[in-house]
């Protein structure tokens, strides 16, 4: 039978999407939830995170399989405080959403000190999912699921500059964090080999949210409404996620990047194994793990 929401079952399993309270991040908690799932959102709003948690009790009619964790994973104390709230609460986890994510014109640092969207981008994915690993791998069958962006294109990483300190651009930013995403896929996927978990990235398409809000840049203003007009709902941009998700199709598949819910080749940077290696140990640093 080919997979379909529909009849597909997430009974029993405990999903974890990150970015939860809107966008494709409120698509994907919705229909996993639909699904059967218990499901866990984590924002950075609480007052976003208690209506949505209304929202989401009253659509499926129950009081249970919904819960929320509020945190700001630009910062790794928050992250850290995240994990530990949920190793309190579950004893292990079925499927990692990592979709949380932003875009920023200006350069601006997390709480830590690190360039934003090199922390919420990059290393949120990172060290959330190492935190959480002994959970997944406590699942008879995990998934991780790597929201990231054909925006890796054309992008490369300069080590000697991570933080893009010289000649910083929102759009370059966006572009090293996706393939950030793209390369920590392939090593965690290296590692996680002969395991009941697998990892795999996806792009979700040019989705119309509000994604990037806030930015008040000449030339954001101009080019945000092209992007609208090209742009997809968040119901098809989350189509992929939950796929990778839920479908039996992917079923240890592990390691690669989706788009249209197909498996797709990336760049040839997101494919180079020594700087993904590389990027693991920088970041690992960078965490204290």
């Amino acid at each position: 039978m080919e997979y379909s929401v529909e009849n597909t079952s997430l009974i029993n399993k405990i999903i974890m999407v990150t970015g939860a309270t809107s966008g494709i991040g409120k698509v994907t908690a919705d229909v996993l939830m639909g699904m059967g799932a218990t499901v866990i959102l984590v924002g950075r709003n609480s007052q976003k995170l208690t209506g949505l948690v209304a929202e989401l009790k009253q659509k499926h009619e129950t009081n249970q399989r919904v819960d929320s964790m509020l945190a700001d994973l630009s910062s790794l104390s928050q992250i850290k405080a995240l994990a530990d709230t949920f190793h309190e609460r579950y004893d292990h986890l079925d499927v990692l959403v990592n979709n949380a994510g932003g875009m920023f014109m200006q350069r601006q640092e997390s709480p830590d000190g690190i360039e934003l969207t090199f922390a919420l981008n990059h290393l949120n994915y990172f060290y959330l999912t190492n935190l959480l690993l002994d959970s997944l791998k406590n699942s008879p069958s995990a998934r991780i699921v790597n929201v990231a962006s054909k925006a890796h294109f054309g992008a490369s990483l300069d080590f000697e500059d991570l933080q893009l300190k010289k000649g910083y651009s929102g759009f370059k930013a966006y572009g090293r964090s996706k393939l950030a995403n793209i390369l920590f896929t392939k090593e965690l996927a290296r590692r996680l080999n002969g395991t009941s978990v697998t990892v795999n990235a996806l792009h979700p398409g040019f989705v119309a949210t509000n994604f990037g809000k806030g930015n008040n840049g000449w030339f954001y203003k101009l080019i945000m409404p092209l992007f609208t007009l090209a742009a997809i709902s968040p119901e098809e941009g989350a189509e992929t996620s939950i796929y990778l998700a839920s479908s039996p199709e992917v079923e240890g598949k592990s390691g690669l990047y989706f788009e249209q819910k197909k498996a797709v080749t990336p760049s040839p940077q997101a494919q180079n194994m020594e700087t993904a290696a590389h990027l693991w140990n920088v970041s690992a640093e960078m965490v204290n793990l």
